[in-house]
């Protein structure tokens, strides 16, 4: 399925998400990634689902939504890769235009360079952006972007479509220890968001097990500090540090909603048992998946987390 959900966001409501990009395709191996480590690096936007299936499965995934009695507010591009890298990206959203839903992509940026990437993106009604340093160095440190991106290339790409984008803009900085949580980078990182104007800026924390072993959120302190500068330059500024909550749907086929939903969004413990007692299901559903390596148990800030193994992780 190239639709799962809906989902509960902390930014969206209830996002029914898009898989539109084969698991781990990527221009970023960020350490920070909570699908683990990137498994197919590349800049050139590519074709990789027809885009019948996918519609098709967004109007499946839509009517058992309805037949539940269960609100969708958006249809939300978040894939187990980079979502501009799908050339049929602007078709895609073309087509779900007419289903009355409005659209939201949640991207890295990197790809805003280009010209037919901010045309397909402005077709969208809501836009996430990531923005997380502005010095090249600290750009390579967590991002680790493929060989060929530029970063002044993508920020300027990043300003010319907030200036021309007639839907709501939203950034997100991944705060990480040690890395982009200075005095001068926040600073930077205000600065060019004072540029830009987004509707409105979130400061994030690793709230899942990271790619990279010893990421770490920064402490409490430096978040204060980060919203403080923000606010200087931004005239809305909110964390996205806290638990998106338990509310996932269910279609009635458990494992296959279980897999969809922890291939892009890992949950929590509690998460899975209020699902399981949803579809009436035990745990035996979990250990099954489990056993078979399709689903792997993590542990990250003293909770358990579930999440689909990726081939090649």
């Amino acid at each position: 399925m190239k639709a799962f959900g809906p989902v509960p966001s902390r930014r969206l409501g209830r996002s029914l998400g898009i898989n539109n990009i084969p698991p781990k395709v990527c221009t970023y191996a960020c350490v920070y990634c909570q699908l683990g480590r990137t498994l197919t690096m590349q800049a050139k936007r590519d074709y990789f689902y027809e885009t019948d299936d996918l519609i098709g499965d967004v109007e499946q995934k839509l009517r058992q939504a309805k037949a539940r009695n269960e609100p969708v507010n958006y249809l939300t591009f978040v894939p187990d890769g980079e979502p501009t890298l799908d050339a049929r990206l602007g078709e895609e959203i073309e087509r779900l235009q007419p289903l009355g839903i409005d659209i939201a992509v949640i991207t890295n940026s990197s790809l805003l360079y280009r010209q037919d990437v901010r045309h397909d993106l402005a077709r969208a009604n809501w836009i996430s952006l990531k923005i997380d340093a502005i010095s090249e160095t600290i750009w390579h440190q967590i991002d680790r972007p493929h060989k060929s991106l530029q970063l002044a290339e993508i920020l300027q790409g990043i300003l010319e479509f907030a200036h021309s984008f007639h839907g709501e803009i939203t950034t997100e900085t991944m705060l990480i220890q040690g890395m982009n949580d200075s005095h001068e980078e926040i600073e930077d990182i205000a600065n060019f968001l004072e540029r830009l104007q987004p509707d409105r800026a979130y400061l994030a924390i690793p709230t899942r097990p990271p790619a990279k072993q010893g990421v770490q959120a920064v402490d409490e302190q430096s978040i204060s500090m980060a919203y403080h500068i923000f606010s200087q330059s931004v005239a809305s500024v909110e964390y996205l540090i806290g638990y998106e909550g338990s509310a996932f749907a269910f279609s009635g086929d458990v494992e296959n909603d279980l897999l969809g939903i922890a291939s892009v969004h890992p949950m929590r413990a509690e998460g899975v048992d209020e699902f399981l007692c949803k579809a009436s299901a035990s745990w035996d559903v979990v250990r099954k998946l489990i056993d078979e390596g399709k689903l792997v148990e993590t542990e990250y800030l003293g909770n358990r987390f579930y999440m689909r193994k990726l081939s090649g992780r």
